[in-house]
């Protein structure tokens, strides 16, 4: 058949999407409110591409609200848009423009972005005065069809070779949140596939080393980079989108994060590094971004759900030619109206049945609990129906538990079973080790798995995601190398970004060739990794915290596709010290059932021993009086029946923290009878007796007190005499 020659059949409405039948492709699309809607079928990817316009018959082509139609003899690898007409009335909130082509929402893969003329999507002409009011009003007539990312129709088939979702058990895993091209880009990397999916795949010995059991990738669905009109006042060179949260096609990953080049070649090639990760024992979590879209404010493009029907898509403000923006990136999803959380549920049952990813982490997720008013709801339709989806009924949950709007929901996220990241873990563990004051008990609460915010609603201690650095912010490095953030280079004046880090550096803003400031940094590191794998809940790293990964004191790189954001792996060798310390306390936490309790400490005695779960100590070995604590906490775990569901006893544990600066004797609690304390871990102490393998534990030379040294962290373990 030669391009053009198209035998056009009524089709079916459902599913919406481009799907393969046995006789071609059928097509379906959403739009209540378009006038008409007409697909166009390309010859190639090339801007100057032959194509061919079919428009829809709103008789034979339409059921309710969605078009649809069957294209006989079409194969895989096809490539199409679509375009919609209908009123242009931004005032009412119709954005219409028949001259805009438009991505279909439930495209599988796009064409490379390079060709895209963002200027061109417009669906106003800007004219002299872009910012003015008024400007939205003017109706363009300018064609970006050929300057416009195409759709490819996908097969779906793949040899998985008997892969499923691995679905780990919340409380048995430790997470590892990284960035696709950033982890291997960089030279030092030595990657054949440099920045891509098979780039992740070549990193999985590292992977099994360090210990981690989940990959959290930052977004990875498609997005465009070069949408920032900004440049480096340092460099002179544009600024991208690197982090990626401006999704613009939701099913789609992302193209440049491919080396397979040909048309779908992105679908194969994320199936291939799942498949991969999962035979190592490692899962995938996609961070999804569903509160907003790549579309803007009302002076922002039109490539897709605003040119399909913009009153639908989106939270609109009273007057309807602007969004309401909870977002803070111009518009926010109206993720309650039912044609959305179709379109939601749709995808994540997608990414987990046919991509076999085994979770998500919810940018912004409170926007999700918003109704069609932008108001906070008590009982969200969509988070309720994500949450008890039997498709997704194993998947993991994550949400980031507030918005740019306002709404903070950290310990009381609506939904049932989600799991949060918990920003108050980070902020108090860093202002203890920082040595404020009048934070021992919030550690103590920190420690224990946050019963405070989680166990009023029933959910469980690994219903908390703990850490302490994140791609938000400092990483570890600089969390103890600046006071202050550095951002310089993003080109908003360093007035970017949080002020609230909590952070030190010893005595010298950033590098330093002071051994001692070094030693401490290092030191103090070692005490958050520590702090964040004896306490309950589920941990998550930072990529690249493990050997030291630094971005200059910059703390919001979502701009930075460059060495500030990159992995240089000269630091893995630089730091095989804290490399080591880290793999060991991932060995250590994975080892203790007692870290990973399913229930929270109640401080009541065991059924063994007459002692309860967990005991609470000063320096002298008394009970505290939290109103009067200094820098110094000590705990007792008791081991027994550590883990009820699985009826496992584990070593009891004392744990000392230091967070002042001065060395301080602590009193110890005597060990069960028969029992002697040994020492696990000893921050203080430089590699290797920082913490020491299974077995070669050190007795200790008193067992009646222990001299922890300032800014240190020691954790004791009970075994049997002799």
């Amino acid at each position: 058949m030669s391009f053009g020659n198209f035998i056009v059949e009524n089709g079916r409405p459902l599913p919406l999407g481009a799907v393969l039948t046995d006789t071609g492709v059928n097509f379906s699309i959403f739009s209540r409110n378009a006038l008409s809607v007409i697909l166009i079928l390309f010859e190639s990817p090339a801007s100057d591409s032959a194509y061919k316009e079919i428009v829809l018959d709103r008789q034979k082509n339409r059921t309710g609200d969605v078009w649809h139609c069957h294209i006989r003899d079409l194969k895989a690898g096809a490539l199409y848009l679509y375009r919609a007409d209908g009123p242009y009335l931004p005032e009412k909130g119709f954005r219409f423009n028949i001259h805009k082509a438009l991505i279909d929402p439930y495209a599988k893969a796009l064409t490379d972005f390079d060709q895209w003329d963002i200027l061109a999507c417009m669906g106003y002409n800007p004219g002299d005065k872009p910012d003015e009011p008024s400007t939205d009003l003017s109706y363009s007539y300018k064609d970006d069809v050929a300057t416009q990312p195409r759709c490819v129709v996908i097969d779906d088939s793949f040899d998985w070779q008997g892969d499923l979702p691995l679905n780990y058990p919340l409380r048995f895993s430790v997470l590892y949140e990284t960035h696709v091209r950033g982890l291997t880009i960089h030279p030092s990397s030595d990657s054949q596939y440099p920045g891509t999916f098979r780039g992740v795949v070549e990193k999985i010995p590292f992977f099994k080393d360090l210990g981690i059991t989940s990959l959290e990738f930052l977004p990875i669905q498609e997005f465009n980079e070069r949408e920032l009109p900004r440049i480096n006042p340092r460099t002179g060179k544009p600024l991208v989108n690197y982090w990626g949260y401006s999704t613009a096609a939701f099913f789609a990953p992302k193209g440049s994060y491919t080396w397979d080049k040909t048309p779908g070649g992105q679908v194969r090639e994320f199936k291939e590094m799942v498949r991969e990760l999962h035979k190592a024992g490692i899962e995938v979590i996609l961070d999804v971004v569903f509160n907003h879209t790549a579309e803007g404010n009302e002076r922002g493009p039109t490539f897709s759900f605003r040119g399909l029907d913009n009153t639908i898509y989106y939270i609109l403000d009273e007057n309807k030619r602007y969004y309401k923006n909870y977002s803070g990136c111009g518009n926010t999803v109206n993720c309650n109206h039912p044609v959305v959380r179709t379109l939601i549920m749709d995808c994540l049952r997608y990414w987990v049945t046919e991509m076999h990813v085994d979770g998500f982490r919810f940018d912004l997720g409170s926007i999700l609990g918003r109704d069609q008013q932008g108001r906070l709801m008590e009982n969200p339709p969509v988070l309720e129906q994500i949450a008890e989806d039997p498709v997704l009924r194993n998947t993991k949950l994550i949400a980031e538990a507030w918005d740019a709007g306002g709404a903070y929901q950290v310990g009381w996220f609506p939904g049932g079973r989600w799991a949060e990241w918990n920003d108050r873990f980070r902020d108090e563990v860093r202002r203890f080790w920082r040595g404020d004051g009048h934070e021992t008990r919030h550690l103590a609460t920190r420690l224990s798995g946050s019963s405070d915010l989680y166990l009023r609603d029933g959910r469980k201690p690994f219903h908390s995601v703990n850490f302490v650095t994140s791609h938000d912010g400092f990483t570890l490095w600089d969390l103890v190398s600046y006071e202050k953030k550095h951002n310089e280079n993003n080109g908003e004046d360093n007035r970017d970004g949080g002020d609230a880090n909590y952070s030190a550096n010893y005595g010298i803003e950033g590098v330093s060739t002071n051994p001692i400031i070094e030693a401490l940094r290092v030191q103090q590191i070692k005490n958050f990794i520590a702090t964040l794998m004896v306490s309950l809940g589920t941990p998550m790293i930072l990529g690249g915290d493990e050997f030291g990964r630094t971005q200059q004191g910059n703390n919001n790189a979502y701009c930075q596709d460059n060495e500030i954001s990159w992995y240089d792996w000269s630091f893995l060798k630089k730091n095989q010290g804290l490399f080591r310390f880290v793999r060991g306390m991932i060995a250590f936490r994975l080892r203790h059932h007692g870290f990973m309790r399913p229930e929270f400490y109640t401080g009541r005695d065991g059924n063994y021993n007459a002692i309860p779960d967990i005991s609470w100590f000063d320096e002298n070995g008394n009970t505290p009086d939290w109103e009067k604590m200094g820098l110094c906490l000590a705990l007792r775990m008791d081991g027994s029946r550590a883990d009820i569901l699985a009826d496992q006893d584990d070593n009891d544990f004392f744990i000392m923290f230091n967070g002042g600066e001065a060395p301080v004797p602590f009193a110890l609690c005597e060990a069960l009878e028969g029992k002697t304390w040994v020492r696990a871990v000893d921050t203080s102490l430089s590699p290797p007796e920082d913490i020491t393998p299974p077995g070669k534990e050190q007795p200790l030379t008193r067992e009646d007190t222990y001299l922890v040294k300032g800014h240190s962290m020691v954790i004791l373990i009970s075994q049997f005499k002799g």
